[in-house]
């Protein structure tokens, strides 16, 4: 599989507060072959955007918005039954024990650990 492939055309909702970060992971979305069908910076923004976006095959959302926890996002994507995978610089410890099932990615993470942790959360396999 060519890695421009590896995500396939998956529909991808992304949640983050850095704007470098936002728009690097943006670009290692659709260099995996997936489509950005939203990118929101801000918690209430997150919450107004997934009303308007139908269909969503994945979730990658920084834990930490300046300052807002991110829960209020994955608690409606999780009512969808849509895969989430929590991106934070404190790994798995920065994130809350309600959502240790889920895929976590370290920052800096690079293309291949986005790839990888998308492919785990969209199996519904949770990490050890």
């Amino acid at each position: 599989m060519r890695e421009g492939d590896t995500l396939g055309g998956l529909r991808v909702f992304l949640v983050e507060d850095e704007s470098l970060v936002a728009m690097q992971l943006e670009d290692m979305v659709e260099d995996l072959g997936g489509e950005c069908v939203g990118l929101a910076m801000k918690l209430s923004r997150a919450l107004d955007m997934l009303e308007g976006i139908a269909a969503i095959d994945v979730a990658i959302l920084d834990v930490n918005l300046g300052g807002d926890k991110v829960y209020p996002v994955a608690e409606r994507l999780r009512q969808r039954a849509v895969p989430i995978v929590f991106a934070t610089g404190y790994g798995r410890a920065g994130v809350d024990p309600e959502w240790q099932s889920c895929e976590v990615v370290q920052k800096p993470y690079t293309m291949q650990e986005i790839a990888a942790a998308v492919t785990i959360a969209r199996q519904g396999v949770p990490s050890a």
